[in-house]
């Protein structure tokens, strides 16, 4: 079968010619719309990994003081930082599991709940993790501004 209709040579080279540009564009316009999905699919990824890192950080701080799981969703929300119960709930579970936190069951408006808080060795990974984000942030940021190559931010090693 052939892939274009039976017509005279000089009217198929014709018809040919345009076609290619309509397929051209056809092509392009597919191109296009697949890279700006491909795009957002790797920002999206890629903004997700660097969540993940500062969820931690985010959470032990938070858990200075006592809280119980949908009121620590709440006072991150309200900070600036929303998580998915999804997301918390695993994160709490392996905390505990690592002995950054401790956690009871209490009974509070009727209904019980696990109140979370950081324990004595959160308190001290928490003070350390935040010195190593002061210095990756201070580093980053004389990396994006363009600074020399020769100096450092104070406080970076």
């Amino acid at each position: 079968m052939r892939p274009y209709p039976a017509i005279p040579d000089i009217e198929r080279a014709s018809w040919l010619l345009t076609l290619n540009p309509v397929r051209d564009i056809l092509f392009d316009t597919q191109c296009m719309a697949q890279s700006k999905l491909m795009t957002s699919e790797l920002l999206e990824n890629l903004r997700l990994e660097l969540r993940r890192g500062c969820l931690v950080l985010a959470v032990l701080a938070q858990l200075r003081t006592e809280h119980y799981g949908y009121a620590l969703r709440k006072a991150l929300a309200e900070r600036g930082l929303e998580i998915d119960e999804n997301t918390l709930y695993p994160l709490l579970r392996r905390l505990e599991t690592q002995g950054l936190l401790d956690s009871e069951w209490r009974e509070e408006d009727k209904r019980n709940k696990r109140f979370y808080r950081m324990s004595a060795q959160g308190e001290a990974i928490l003070t350390q993790l935040l010195e190593e984000w002061e210095g990756i942030n201070a580093s980053l940021r004389w990396i994006a501004q363009g600074g020399p190559e020769v100096k450092q931010p104070k406080g970076v090693q």
